[in-house]
C-alpha cells in the first residue's frame, strides 16, 4: 500500500489559508465539524495545523478580546500548541501507521514540499481492521 492509496486530495480537502482571520478559519471548522485544519501559505506549502482549542486558548489569554474582534485577528498571530508534520508522498504505510497514533490525519505533501493533501487516520484503521482481526483470530463482522 502507498500513500496515494489512502490519499484524500487537496482538491477534495479543506484547509485554512495563512491570511484567514480567527474568524474565518472557526467558521469553517465549525462548517466541516473538524477539530483541527492544515493552514497553507498562498503558494500551496503546508505551513501547520490549526486546533480549535489553539482558537480557544486565544480568547482564554486575551479577556478583552470579543467574538466581534476575531474578524481582525490573523490566525498566523495564534500560537499553536502542538507540531503536526507532514509526510512525503513517498512515505511508507509505517510511516503513515506511527504518525496516525498521534493525529487524526496526516498532511502529505510532494517532492518540493507543496501540499497535495491528506490521510485519514480512520481510513488507515479500517484498512488495518481486518488484518488485526485475522491476528487476533477472529472474524470480522459482516456490514
Amino acid at each position: 500500500m502507498q500513500v496515494t492509496d489512502f490519499l484524500i486530495t487537496k482538491a477534495e480537502s479543506s484547509y485554512l489559508l495563512e491570511n484567514f482571520t480567527l474568524r474565518q478559519a472557526l467558521e469553517k471548522m465549525e462548517y466541516h465539524s473538524y477539530t483541527a485544519m492544515p493552514v497553507l501559505n498562498s503558494e500551496g506549502y503546508y505551513l501547520y495545523t490549526l486546533f480549535i482549542d489553539d482558537c480557544l486558548w486565544m480568547f482564554k489569554n486575551s479577556p478583552n478580546l470579543r467574538f466581534i474582534d476575531a474578524e481582525k485577528i490573523p490566525i498566523s498571530s495564534i500560537k499553536t500548541t502542538r507540531e503536526v508534520l507532514p509526510v512525503n508522498i513517498s512515505a511508507s504505510l509505517g510511516e503513515l501507521l506511527r504518525k496516525s497514533v498521534e493525529q487524526n490525519f496526516i498532511p502529505v505533501t510532494d517532492d518540493l514540499g507543496v501540499y497535495i493533501g491528506l490521510v485519514r487516520r480512520r481510513d488507515l484503521v479500517e484498512y488495518c481492521r481486518p488484518l488485526l482481526l485475522q491476528r487476533l483470530g477472529k472474524t470480522p463482522e459482516k456490514p
